[in-house]
């Protein structure tokens, strides 16, 4: 390919951009207004389009000619859309059965605009961003899309990025591209389950993903169109007009543009508190002329929206149940998206997962500290991998990038002289694979036998200790609650083979393959001599 292929995340909320610099490295890229998070927004003031940022600013002056949350929109019929997404902007309208919205343009002119136009131009703002900072043409991008998107979707974006130019090279499904990102950046060589966590403004996606000799499976998603960021700006800006009632007996909720610079100000003074202990908020002539200026710490605002706190972490619990997974056999979780930057999500995850799942946010040293930046990077990576290909080749790639749907269902691994189970290919490893494990201590005569595993979830309670007082007939006894500890145990399952190996002399080791018709073979091979005995299953 002539041209770079750039990577985009687009998102209902916010988009942005990465590709491949000539050093190699993921480069996220600015629109010209210095916004790396471009805000998905469109809007029209006579004759001139503002786009991102600028667009953002037209919601309190120019609601009805701001465009919002369309991304989901593309090929859907009209009778599909959700219309309260549009409730505080222009308003989605029917354009001959499909999506759309009617804006003033010009001279009072009315303009009928359907959602896939909407999202050509948007596009095409993303183009000329990434060409005025690469300063070349840019024809192709891989894209990134959430699980659920149908066929019809896909469809639809191809079609609409191609009006503008822009070919779409690739799909690539929303966690798969961020986990791709993060382990670029932060690499784990280690077999390990996943679980991305995007909450964007308006919605929450998630996905279990199992990682095993860099292969993604996807285990189990879940969706959610009701929660997102949106919901702790509602939580932020009812406590603040319940505030301003209180002090001005006026109530904003009563005027449209009061409430829109309620909301403005408070999406501001949210992201302050992701970095600050506190935040202040003043917003001349609020409502009846009534100007309104007050602080509120980050305590106070974890309080108002902890409901809604909850229900992402209980979204993140759905998710691991749709895997028939437990807390226990995750190993860390990815957060991505703008609420990602938010303390209390990632502290109520650290207490709802034991210690040693890591909850990968923006305030975790081995973690972005940009979460909105990992879909774009990760559709970048993507296009890195892609851009030797010829056009027939790249025929094939215009589906998400999924993965192998064969995969093993139970761990596979060996049993110790005390009959412990010791696993090697972890459940949901994709095949064919190969695995080896050494046993440095093993010698003589052995007889190695190769089962199935099965794992258990027990809770053990550990009782405080009493102290002992020092008076001989006063006796104190602690207050603290018994504490729950939560295990998994592995144990034999079915048994799939034995191998004798005589006089092993200087350890030993084991290799487990599993090919593509799911058929294994396990060799076991003195590090020390030439013998070696192999088992079929």
């Amino acid at each position: 390919m002539s041209s770079p292929v750039i990577g985009i995340s687009f998102g209902n909320t916010s988009s942005s951009i990465a590709y491949i610099n000539p050093k190699n490295d993921v480069d996220v890229i600015a629109n010209p207004d210095g916004e790396r998070s471009i805000p998905s927004v469109l809007s029209y003031v006579g004759e001139d389009e503002y786009h991102g940022g600028q667009a953002v600013q037209q919601l309190v002056r120019n609601p009805k000619n701001t465009i919002i949350n369309f991304r989901d929109f593309i090929g859907l019929p009209f009778s599909e859309c959700d219309a309260t997404k549009c409730a505080n902007s222009a308003p989605i309208i029917d354009i001959d059965g499909k999506a759309g919205f009617a804006i003033t343009r010009g001279e009072g002119v009315e303009e009928k605009i359907t959602v896939d136009e909407v999202v050509s131009r948007h596009l095409n703002r993303l183009k000329l961003a990434a060409e005025d900072y690469i300063g070349t043409k840019i024809s192709q991008a891989v894209l990134t899309i959430p699980t659920n998107f149908t066929g019809e979707q896909k469809s639809a974006l191809i079609a609409s990025a191609a009006k503008v130019g822009l070919k779409i090279v690739q799909f690539v499904n929303e966690p798969s591209a961020a986990l791709l990102a993060h382990l670029e950046a932060f690499p784990n060589e280690k077999d390990a389950n996943y679980v991305v966590a995007d909450f964007g403004g308006v919605r929450s996606d998630a996905a279990v993903i199992a990682v095993r000799n860099g292969v993604f499976t996807i285990l189990a998603t879940a969706h959610n169109t009701a929660l997102g960021g949106d919901n702790l700006d509602d939580a932020l800006i009812e406590y603040f007009a319940k505030d301003f009632q209180k002090k001005t007996q006026s109530n904003p909720r009563k005027n449209a543009r009061s409430m829109a610079k309620l909301r403005v100000n408070s999406i501001t003074t949210k992201k302050t508190l992701s970095n600050a202990t506190s935040g202040t908020i003043s917003i001349d002539s609020l409502a009846d002329g009534f100007d309104y200026h007050t602080s509120i710490n980050r305590m106070r605002f974890e309080l108002t929206a902890n409901k809604v706190f909850g229900q992402f972490s209980a979204f993140i619990e759905l998710v691991i149940s749709k895997a028939n997974l437990d807390l226990l056999d995750i190993d860390a979780v990815l957060l991505t998206g703008g609420v990602a930057f938010t303390p209390k999500l990632s502290s109520n995850l650290e207490f709802l997962f034991p210690e040693s799942v890591e909850i990968l946010s923006a305030q975790n040293k081995n973690s972005s500290s940009n979460p909105n930046e990992l879909s774009s990077s990760g559709a970048a990576l993507q296009a890195r991998l892609i851009s030797a290909y010829d056009d027939d080749e790249l025929a094939e790639a215009l589906q998400p990038v999924v993965v192998n749907t064969q995969h093993t269902s139970k761990p596979i691994g060996f049993a110790d002289s005390e009959g412990n189970f010791h696993p090697v290919l972890l459940a949901e490893s994709s095949f064919p694979v190969q695995k080896k494990v050494t046993l440095k201590s093993a010698q003589g005569n052995l007889l190695l036998s190769i089962y199935e595993g099965e794992h258990k979830i027990v809770e053990k309670t550990i009782e405080s200790e009493a102290k002992e007082a020092d008076d001989e007939d006063s006796e104190e006894y602690s207050d603290d609650e018994p504490e729950v500890v939560r295990e998994k145990i592995y144990s034999l399952g079915a048994k799939l083979m034995d191998l004798g190996i005589k006089d092993v002399k200087g350890g030993l080791e084991i290799a487990f393959n599993l090919n593509k018709d799911g058929k294994l073979r396990v060799t076991a091979r003195d590090l020390k001599s030439t013998n070696v005995v192999k088992g079929e299953l």
